[in-house]
């Protein structure tokens, strides 16, 4: 049986205003060092951490060594957890996004199934590579007690709900995990639970 906590990273320039981030690199603000930090307070103070699995952007592996560090635990880089690969939009503001495709930028926001960004990937690229990682986790035998921390990003953390809940592409947008939130997910004998969502009462003082 192994017990997962998905934690999105902490806050970064261009969540607000928004800009499509996918795989650029961006460090914590100090916004979101102070999320992460209570995050590992939060974590550390409930739960025994076998391992933090994080997605290789600066922003996960910043996060996950904060948990890491609170908890005793190792982190690993895990390729699976890597943000949404925007391609040419990344790094884009929605502005300039709708004006170099109207189109395609509308059909994200209604009927992102049908959406491929031009040079990175398409939402069912996402949801496959997001469905490894969850079975790669539920297989992890962390010991009784004992839970495996995902460090990840939004888009891959409605992924592994869509996965868990066995919910259509459709259900991407009705989804949501603010930045250094906790969802918590079970797998007992292989079956997937999700026991909590979207938790961020540990961040009311930050």
């Amino acid at each position: 049986m192994t017990r997962i906590l998905m934690v999105r990273h902490g806050h970064v320039e261009g969540i607000e205003p928004p800009r499509f981030r996918g795989r650029r690199e961006l460090p914590l603000t100090a916004l979101g060092q102070r999320q992460a930090a209570a995050t590992a307070a939060r974590i550390a103070a409930g739960v025994e951490v076998a391992a933090v699995w994080t997605s290789p952007l600066q922003r996960c592996v910043e996060t996950g060594r904060a948990i890491a560090e609170a908890t005793g635990a190792k982190a690993r880089v895990v390729e699976a957890l890597n943000d949404l690969d925007y391609g040419d939009w990344t790094w884009l503001t929605h502005e300039a996004a709708r004006a170099a495709d109207r189109d395609l930028y509308d059909r994200w926001y209604s009927a992102p199934a049908s959406v491929r960004f031009p040079g990175g990937e398409s939402l069912q690229d996402l949801v496959l590579r997001a469905g490894d990682a969850l079975r790669l986790a539920a297989a992890e035998g962390v010991g009784e007690g004992r839970v495996l921390v995902l460090v990840t990003h939004d888009s891959v953390g409605r992924a592994v709900l869509m996965q868990a809940l066995d919910q259509p592409l459709s259900a991407y947008r009705r989804l949501v995990m603010s930045p250094c939130s906790i969802t918590e997910i079970d797998a007992p004998g292989g079956h997937v639970q999700v026991l909590g969502v979207n938790a961020t009462e540990h961040l009311e003082a930050v």
